[in-house]
């Protein structure tokens, strides 16, 4: 496995994670809950993973990617806690409001998610010439 494979999964997870959504505009009430169902339970477990990961890694985790974790992490409870606590709400106005509310996290889940890509590809460029600096200097030798 070379350190771009990770990339080309990524891609192939954004591409089926639009063809989701894009399906989704179809879906009745009932098939769209459980697909946000199931989609925060895919999140939930990823963000289970990572957060094993970081800690696996301990001292070796550098402490910019533990800021992003934790950050991501508030930004997860945040939008979640404003999710479950508008369920219980009915009122039209107030599902404006939070449709508004889930839109912009959207937005910004979106954003966050191409800051992340463009920090992997630099990730995975830097990690491919070092890869080439470290045989070309085995050569040599």
């Amino acid at each position: 496995m070379t350190v771009s494979d990770p990339f080309e999964k990524l891609k192939e997870q954004v591409d089926s994670a639009d063809q989701r959504i894009r399906a989704s505009a179809q879906q009745g009430v009932d098939e769209l809950k459980a697909m946000v169902d199931q989609a925060r339970t895919k999140a939930d477990t990823h963000a289970a993973q990572l957060s094993a990961k970081a800690q696996a890694a301990g001292n070796q985790a550098e402490a910019h990617w533990n800021q992003v974790q934790g950050d991501w992490d508030r930004h997860v409870k945040q939008i979640r806690a404003r999710i479950d606590a508008k369920k219980a709400e009915h009122d039209a106005d107030m599902a404006e409001r939070d449709a508004d509310w889930a839109e912009a996290d959207a937005y910004d889940a979106v954003e966050f998610a191409q800051a992340a890509i463009e920090e992997a590809e630099y990730a995975v460029l830097d990690a491919v010439m070092a890869r080439k600096d470290a045989d070309v200097l085995a050569a040599a030798r």
